[in-house]
C-alpha cells in the first residue's frame, strides 16, 4: 500500500460519522416536529370528556323517560332511577351503579330539574361550576 492510498482511507474513516452541528440540528427538527404533534392532541382530552358526558345525559334522560311511562311521572330525583321508594309500577333499576356512579367525565355528580311536564339534566362541564358558560345540558 502506498501513502496515498493510506491517507485517502484515513479520509473515509473519518467522514464516516455525524458532526455535532448535524446531530444538534437532527434533535432541533424533532423537537420541533413533537411540539407540533403535542400541540395538535392537547385539546382532545377535553372533547372527549365533553362527548362521554353528553352521551351520558342521554343515557340517563333514556332512563328518566322510562321512569316516567312506568310510573306515570318523572322522578323527583336521580336517586329515583335507582332505589324505588314506593312508586307503583316501578320497574326500575333504571340505570346501573349507585348514587355515586351518576357523574359526569369530571366526577362531578349531575344536576337534575324537573320542571313542570320535562325535566333538564345538567353536567356543571370542565369548570365543575354550576351556571357557568361550559355547562352541558339535556335540553
Amino acid at each position: 500500500m502506498n501513502r496515498h492510498e493510506t491517507t485517502e482511507a484515513t479520509a473515509t474513516r473519518h467522514k464516516a460519522g455525524f458532526t455535532l452541528i448535524e446531530v444538534l440540528l437532527v434533535v432541533a427538527i424533532l423537537g420541533i416536529l413533537a411540539a407540533v404533534v403535542v400541540g395538535n392532541f392537547s385539546g382532545q382530552g377535553d372533547n372527549a370528556r365533553i362527548k362521554a358526558t353528553r352521551v351520558s345525559i342521554a343515557g340517563i334522560g333514556t332512563a328518566v323517560d322510562a321512569y316516567q311511562l312506568d310510573t306515570g311521572r318523572y322522578p323527583s330525583s336521580l336517586d329515583n332511577l335507582l332505589t324505588s321508594s314506593g312508586e307503583p309500577n316501578w320497574n326500575g333499576p333504571y340505570l346501573r351503579g349507585n348514587k355515586d356512579s351518576i357523574v359526569d367525565a369530571w366526577a362531578t355528580p349531575f344536576n337534575y330539574k324537573q320542571e313542570g311536564g320535562s325535566y333538564k339534566i345538567i353536567s356543571a362541564g370542565k369548570d365543575l361550576q354550576m351556571g357557568s358558560g361550559d355547562d352541558l345540558t339535556s335540553m
